[in-house]
Formats: structure tokens, sequence, C-alpha cells
């Protein structure tokens, strides 16, 4: 290898119009196409072989730059290594290192498609789809999962933090999840940037400071039997879905995913099996007269599976919200009525919390407590929801 002696000069290199090479000295050569196209190349010998390297067009790639990276490849030589063979295997660790490579994207699909067989609702893959297209994927879906940090993760949050508090959070938590499972399976390090106690909670204000908590707007419990008489003037399925709701003081998706095998006739016994229930057990709900009564009229129309259903399919999540637009009734939630049985029961009855709770499917948040309780204080249910449907009755009279 000659000592560099930049025999050429960018004006030289401007004005060569002659195919051939030529050279600046330690193995680079400016090469002039029969086109007149100009490029770089690097020739040099290795065990008796001659190679020649591609550097780059000029003008993209400049006289300095070519200098620049020749000596690179001067100095592998001398260090024994093959500058042909060593370009070649670093690409190969790029494309490896790309094939690698996992977006943001890439590992939210990864990670619904792990968690649905475990979510009760079909809704959830939906709903996780839908928020993080419409407010993450645009900003950071691209981008390489390890490269998340808390700047992007706020520009995600920061634009609806403060208008959609609520859709906010539980878009932070879903970012929060999909960045563990990046982490657990090794495609990033390091701690979240989603999470919130001692990190964004010093970042965004809190969420209490933001919103107040909105609760199911609920029927007076003294209003609630003349509403059921309504709503038997509407002869319709969802009004009498939403009645033997209202009469077993179930939650929408239980009463309106109900099926013919989870009812026993006999023993007038509804049960809800556990991938159906929130707390994830499953619940025996006894049947009043009045539950039973909408029981045996939807027998006799029975098309499929499902007790409550219009052809060939069950009811939608939205049927009996829609029933009560069409009654002009915005004013009260479906799960409203679940507050009007709670305080029917605290405030007209001696019932004990612990079986109105039970009634109304609820988790026991003390986890000694919930060790120690075996039964589900069936038979005082029975009795509690049995005085429910004579209790509506009673104000129909009235």
């Amino acid at each position: 290898m000659s000592r560099r002696k930049n025999k050429l000069t960018v004006k030289l290199v401007d004005a060569l119009k002659v195919p051939g090479y030529y050279s600046d000295g330690c193995n680079l050569y400016l090469r002039v196409s029969n086109s007149l196209n100009k490029s770089w190349v690097f020739i040099y010998k290795k065990d008796g072989k001659r190679t020649e390297l591609g550097l780059g067009g000029y003008p993209a790639r400049s006289l300095a730059d070519a200098r620049w990276e020749a000596d690179g490849h001067n100095r592998q030589i001398l260090e024994g290594l093959d500058p042909l063979y060593e370009k070649r295997r670093h690409e190969q660790m790029r494309r490896v290192q790309r094939a690698k490579l996992m977006t943001f994207a890439d590992c939210a699909k990864a990670f619904i498609e792990a968690q649905r067989p475990g979510w009760k609702n079909p809704k959830h893959v939906l709903q996780w789809q839908t928020t993080l297209a419409q407010y993450v994927n645009p900003i950071i879906g691209q981008i390489d999962v390890s490269a998340i940090d808390t700047q992007l993760v706020l520009k995600c949050l920061n634009p609806i933090w403060l208008t959609k508090n609520e859709t906010a959070g539980r878009l932070r938590g879903r970012i929060e999840s999909i960045l563990d499972w990046a982490t657990v399976h090794k495609h990033r390090k390091g701690d979240n940037p989603a999470r919130w106690r001692g990190h964004l909670d010093k970042l965004l204000a809190k969420p209490g400071k933001i919103q107040k908590p909105k609760h199911h707007n609920a029927m007076p419990y003294r209003d609630v039997g003349l509403f059921v008489a309504d709503l038997r003037e509407q002869d319709s399925v969802s009004a009498s879905c939403l009645i033997f709701t209202i009469m077993t003081s179930a939650r929408t998706g239980e009463a309106i995913g109900a099926t013919w095998d989870e009812v026993d006739l006999s023993e007038r016994t509804w049960t809800v099996p556990a991938n159906r229930m929130k707390s994830g057990r499953s619940h025996r709900v006894p049947l009043n007269q009045s539950a039973m009564s909408i029981i045996n009229q939807m027998w006799m129309m029975r098309h499929n599976d499902f007790i409550f259903s219009v052809g060939k399919t069950g009811l939608s999540n939205m049927a009996m919200l829609t029933l009560l637009k069409r009654m002009d009734r915005t004013d009260i939630t479906v799960h409203g009525f679940r507050s009007s049985f709670r305080d029917w029961a605290a405030e007209t009855t001696d019932y004990s919390n612990e079986t109105v709770e039970m009634a109304l499917a609820h988790t026991i948040k003390n986890q000694a407590e919930a060790a120690y309780r075996r039964g589900d204080l069936y038979d005082k249910r029975t009795q509690l929801m049995r005085d429910w449907g004579d209790y509506l009755a009673r104000v129909l009279i009235k």
C-alpha cells in the first residue's frame, strides 16, 4: 500500500470526462464509466487476489467521505482483515437486527393475541385495538419498542389527558402492559416509561383532580314497579330482557348472554358460568316469580341457545339501552337498576349487607374475609329476590 498522495481534487474530479480509473492514492480510485457516471472504488489485494470494493457514487459520496472510508478499509488490512468480508458480515448483522426488530405495534398485536383467550368479553379485543389505533399507533406504532421512552408515552397521553381522562387512563395502562410484555420477551430493557406510581404521577395531573366519578343514573326504587308495568306494554324481547335483568339484579352482559343450559327450570335457578362473570367465578341466581314468568315466555319463543334472541342471534349489548331511548328514558341506565335494588334493600329490609352484596355478585375486597367465606347465602338470597319481586308487584297494585 503506497502512501496517500491525495492526487485528486474536487475540481479535477468534476472535470474528468474520459472513462477509466483515476487513483487518489492508498487504494482509493475514481471510476468513470463509459456513460461518464462517476463512482468511488477501493481496490486492494488479499492473499494475492485483487478485489474491488464499491464505496458509492459521486457526487452523492464526496471526495472527503470516500477518503475517510478508504482509511477505515486500509486499517482493516493492516489488522489482517478482509474489507469485503467485513462489509458483508456487518450487512448480515444489520439484516438480522432488522429481522429481530419489534415495533410497538408489533408488540401490541402479539400481546393482544396472547391475552385474547383469557379475556371473558370479546369486546376487550376490539376496545384495545380501537384505542391503540386512534391514539397510539399514529405516534409510536412504527417505532422500535426498545426506543419508547417517557416523552413518547406523554406524546400519546397529553392530547387527551385533560379532556378524556378516563380514556387516557385506560390507554396508559394498556401501553404499560404492552411495554411490560416487550420487556419480558427481551425486546426492550429498563423501567417501564408508562408506569404511573412514582413516575407519570409526577408528570400528569391526578385523575381525581380532573374528573369527578360518574355513577350510572338510577331510578328511585319506588318508581321501578310502575316502570316494569310500562315495560310489559312494550311486548318486545328487549323489554322482556330488561324486566328479567331488573328482577335478577344482573349486569347487562350477564342477562343478554344467558343461555338455556344455564337455567334449571325445576330448581328455579340461573347459574352464570365463571367465564361470563366480572368476578371470574360462577354465580347462582334464584329466580323469583316474575323472572320465571319471563323465562316461560321466552321458552315458548325460543329460536336458539340464547334465552333472549332475535332470529338466529342473541340481543346486542345496545338492545336495552336502545329500548330506554325509545321509551324516552335517557335519564336512566340499565346498570342503574342494580343501584335501585341496592337502595331498596338498604332502606326497606333487614337483610344483611353481606347478603345483598352477594346478590349483586360483588367480590369481597377484604382478602382475609374472602378466604374464610365458603357459602353463597343462596337460601337467604332466594328470599331476598322473592321480596324484591313482591315489592315491585305491590307498588304496581298501589
